[in-house]
């Protein structure tokens, strides 16, 4: 698959790998992704404000990646997320919750499977627009076609599905 990636995508994953490593994370996850796609200034047509983005997203790493829809159902069980967070941080240090995930025996970045299914979902959207290539704007759709964090900040900062291919397929 990665035989079909352009540059720009190309430059996405190992900058990706990048904001793994900067931030200290056990593994690459769509997070990663979305913000090797504000470095590269992928979203920068559609306006976005890169650093409220990965502000947004360093947010949720605390949160130990969960969603505001995550947030919102453990509300209504009586469990309030923000407390629990630092309760948790009081104990074994702030981001605590941020990766727990081991590094792989072999000492390399892996991907999570929500990062892994981006990648396929990539190919995937590329086939249905007849493109030869897996390109950035693949990436950023197949991020926003998936539920989770990264499409919950980028909606939440006006990027929507139609809007990005819209914006950027030209």
């Amino acid at each position: 698959m990665f035989e079909r990636f352009t540059q720009d995508a190309r430059s996405t994953v190992t900058g990706a790998l990048a904001e793994a490593e900067r931030t200290g994370a056990q593994r690459i996850g769509e997070e990663h992704l979305l913000l090797a796609l504000l470095a590269l200034g992928v979203l920068d047509p559609l306006g976005v404000d890169r650093a409220a983005i990965s502000a947004d997203l360093a947010v949720a790493r605390r949160r130990g990646g969960m969603s505001k829809a995550d947030e919102e159902a453990l509300a209504g069980l009586g469990i309030d997320l923000t407390e629990i967070v630092s309760r948790v941080e009081e104990t074994h240090g702030e981001g605590a919750l941020a990766d727990p995930a081991p590094r792989s025996r072999s000492g390399r970045t892996r991907f999570t499977p929500g990062a892994k299914k981006v990648l396929e979902q990539s190919l995937r959207i590329a086939v249905g627009r007849k493109d030869r290539h897996i390109c950035a704007l693949h990436l950023l759709l197949s991020l926003l076609s998936r539920p989770g964090t990264a499409a919950e900040v980028l909606t939440d900062h006006g990027v929507t599905y139609a809007g990005a291919e819209a914006a950027l397929a030209g």
